[in-house]
């Protein structure tokens, strides 16, 4: 597995330990981590830290540079918010670990110029498969349904 999915894997899994919804994201720059999250919606009572939004505010502040030099990697394909941020700061490149459990605007985020790649690596999707089988009411709730 790519050293950065996995990273993004770590966090995924502490998410999973903290009773959370095992989504993980790191933010890449010159190939250095420079933000790390997870999904955190249960433990903090979000409405809005999905792990790429925590991902990108524990990266903090950085310049519209550093953001086109940036790859955010996420272990399920980014939902609707969580493109519109990658869009909103020009992140230009994103690795998805899988998007069989749930795809977001992958061909709208592709349309504006970003290189989304998918790895469909079979450990994201059996991890997001467990949850979502044993907590199928939590995981409707993340994703608005």
């Amino acid at each position: 597995m790519d050293k950065f999915l996995e990273a993004a894997m770590q966090e995924a899994q502490k998410g999973l330990d903290e009773g959370g919804i095992p989504i993980g994201s790191v933010l890449v720059i010159d190939g250095k981590i420079v933000g790390r999250g997870h999904n955190q919606r249960v433990q903090k009572g979000s409405a809005v830290l999905h792990a790429e939004m925590d991902c990108l505010e524990n990266a903090g502040r950085l310049s519209a540079v550093d953001y086109q030099r940036a790859t955010l990697y996420s272990t399920l394909s980014p939902c609707d918010m969580c493109s519109g941020a990658i869009l909103l700061y020009g992140i230009p490149k994103v690795v998805i670990g899988e998007n069989q459990t749930f795809c977001g605007p992958e061909a709208y985020v592709r349309s504006r110029g970003v290189d989304v790649s998918v790895l469909n690596e079979p450990k994201c999707r059996e991890l997001m498969e467990a949850f979502i089988q044993k907590h199928p009411q939590l995981w409707n709730e993340d994703i608005g349904v």
